[in-house]
Formats: structure tokens, C-alpha cells, sequence
């Protein structure tokens, strides 16, 4: 039997992140993310929109660099897995909070920007949990571009 447990949103980030170690000195990072769902109403035909929160949560290097490169307002793809968990607070009642742990980051703002600045943007940057390092996109894309068109393909090499 198959189980999946995969949460892919895009949207703005509503706080910087907040950079912290675990005491054994693992870092851990978190931030909220806001995405918005816009329809027609059936029955009045007015424009309608709902928000919806998703608390973000990275581990590791992949902390460390998304809180450099996340900011308030910025715009961001974030990938990863569901975990609920559970507390008791200081006034003895049950808390439960849904978290994104994030496998994969990627920062659709530029550098430091945020409040809206994402329409300036010059190349997204992805961090993945895999390899924790950042990468531009179309750099990226370009080099794998000039790549190919470099190289010709000779048919007898191809093996069927």
C-alpha cells in the first residue's frame, strides 16, 4: 500500500524567518507563508478571497540559508512534508499546530527583498534540503542550454 505525505505551496512570506539551534546545535528556522484563494460567489457574483497561514518549518543548512534569503512580503515556493504536533500551554490547555517541514525552498524575490519588491525580480533561487545550497534558476537553465547545443548527437552512438 502506497502512503503519501507531500504539501507544496506558493505564496508570500508573512514574517522573516526566526533562526534558532536545538540544543545539541542542530539550527532550525521558521516562518508563517500566506496564500490566497480568489472566486466569484454563485449567488451574489461578487469577487470573493480567502487567506490561509502555513507555518514553515526547516532544519539544518537548509535553515541557515533560507533565513538569509527569506524576507517579510517575499514571495516563495515551499515543498516539503505535513506534521501536526501537539502541547500542553502555560495555561494547561491542549495546543496542536500543523507544520510544512521543508524539503525544498525556493525564494521567487530577490535577495533581501520583500513588502511586494518580488515584481523586481531578476532570477529565483532554490534551496533543497538535499544539498542545502542555493542555486539560480536561470543560470541553471542557461548552462544546461549551451550545453546541449554544443554537443552533437551521432547516431551510432545510440545504443537501440
Amino acid at each position: 500500500m502506497l502512503n503519501l505525505n507531500r504539501a507544496m505551496i506558493l505564496g508570500n512570506a508573512t514574517r522573516d524567518p526566526e533562526l534558532r539551534s536545538t540544543p545539541s546545535g542542530r539550527s532550525v528556522t521558521s516562518f508563517a507563508v500566506a496564500t490566497n484563494r480568489r472566486w466569484t460567489d454563485q449567488t451574489s457574483g461578487e469577487q470573493r478571497e480567502e487567506v490561509q497561514f502555513h507555518e514553515v518549518v526547516a532544519w539544518g543548512k537548509l535553515a541557515e540559508i533560507t533565513s538569509q534569503i527569506i524576507k517579510k512580503g517575499a514571495k516563495v515556493y515551499v515543498e516539503g512534508r505535513l506534521q501536526t504536533r501537539s502541547w500542553e500551554g502555560q495555561d494547561g490547555a491542549r495546543r496542536e499546530r500543523t507544520e510544512i517541514i521543508a524539503e525544498n525552498i525556493i525564494a521567487l524575490s530577490p535577495r533581501g527583498a520583500g513588502q511586494g519588491d518580488y515584481e523586481k525580480q531578476e532570477t529565483p533561487e532554490e534551496v533543497s534540503q538535499d544539498k542545502a545550497e542555493t542555486k539560480p534558476k536561470a543560470a541553471e537553465k542557461k548552462s544546461e542550454k549551451t550545453a546541449t547545443d554544443e554537443e552533437e548527437i551521432n547516431l551510432d552512438e545510440i545504443p537501440f
